[in-house]
C-alpha cells in the first residue's frame, strides 16, 4: 500500500483503514493475531508511533483487543472444533491454518484413578496413564487437556507425549484403532489452578469438552477433560434431516 504521506493523523487513519479492511476480510484468520508494531513498522514505513496510534484507533472501535505480552487480534476471531468428525483437539487447530504448540505439564504412568473417573473404563481398570498437557495458538494459550489412558499406554515414551496428540498416541499402539468417541460440553468458572495454566482470571468462564474415546474391540481407551478459553474457541455442528423426516414434514 502506498500512502498518502501529509500528516501524523492521515498516516494512522490510512495505516488502520487497510488493517480494518483485512480484518473484514479474514486475512489474519484462524488466529486473529495481527503482525507486531516492528512488523507494520516496517511495511508501511511509519515509525511505531504511527502504528501503535493506527492500532489505537482500532482497539477504540473494539475491531482489535491487545493481550499484554502476546500481540493484538482481531476481536471475535475463534478457532472452530468439529462435533461431527472424529477428529482431536491438536489435528482441529493445525488443518484451520494454525500452528499450535503443545507443552507437556506432567505424566504420571499407573496413576490411580480418582473417584469421579469411576465407570468411564472397565471395573477391572484402577490406573491409568495421566497427561495433563497445555495447548496454545501463538504463544497464547488455549485449552489445558487432562488426559487418562489404558494402564498398556505405559509404554509410551515421554518424547511421544511431548510431540504427538493424543488419538496418534493412541493408534500408535499395537493393536489400537479408534472406533468413535462420544463428547460432552458444559460451561464452568475457572479454578485457581486452571487459571494459572490457562493464564486467565480466577472464575473466568470457561468452555469444559470432555471426550471419551472407545477402540473397535469397544474399550474405552482414553478419557479426556478440556478446559477451553471460550473467547478463542468454538464448537460448531453440521446436521442434515433424514429422508424420512424430511417426508413427514411436507404432509
Amino acid at each position: 500500500m502506498s500512502l498518502v504521506r501529509e500528516n501524523v493523523t492521515s498516516l494512522y487513519d490510512q495505516i488502520a483503514g487497510t488493517l480494518r479492511g483485512e480484518i473484514e476480510n479474514g486475512s489474519y484468520e484462524p488466529s486473529g493475531k495481527l503482525p507486531s508494531e516492528a512488523e507494520l513498522s516496517e511495511r508501511f514505513g511509519v515509525s511505531r508511533v504511527t502504528v501503535r496510534l493506527a492500532v489505537g484507533k482500532l482497539a477504540d472501535e473494539k475491531l482489535v483487543e491487545r493481550k499484554q505480552g502476546k500481540g493484538t487480534f482481531a476481536s471475535g476471531k475463534r478457532m472452530q472444533h468439529r462435533l461431527d468428525v472424529l477428529r482431536g483437539f491438536y489435528d482441529s487447530l493445525a488443518r484451520q491454518g494454525a500452528e499450535p504448540q503443545m507443552k507437556l505439564l506432567r505424566m504420571q504412568p499407573g496413576k490411580k484413578l480418582p473417584a469421579d473417573m469411576a465407570g468411564v473404563f472397565a471395573n477391572e481398570v484402577k490406573t491409568a496413564v495421566y497427561l495433563e498437557r497445555l495447548h496454545s495458538v501463538d504463544s497464547v494459550s488455549v485449552a489445558l487437556a487432562q488426559t487418562w489412558l489404558l494402564p498398556e499406554a505405559e509404554t509410551i515414551s515421554e518424547q511421544l507425549a511431548q510431540t504427538r496428540p493424543s488419538y496418534e498416541i493412541i493408534e500408535s499402539m499395537p493393536g489400537w484403532k479408534i472406533a468413535r468417541a462420544d463428547m460432552s460440553i458444559t460451561a464452568v468458572a475457572a479454578s485457581a489452578a486452571i487459571a494459572r495454566s490457562l493464564q486467565m482470571k480466577e472464575d473466568a468462564p470457561l468452555l469444559v469438552m470432555k471426550r471419551v474415546s472407545r477402540l473397535t474391540d469397544g474399550r474405552v481407551c482414553e478419557s479426556t477433560l478440556f478446559h477451553i478459553r471460550p473467547e478463542r474457541y468454538e464448537f460448531v455442528v453440521s446436521s442434515a434431516m433424514n429422508g424420512e423426516l424430511t417426508a413427514r414434514m411436507g404432509e
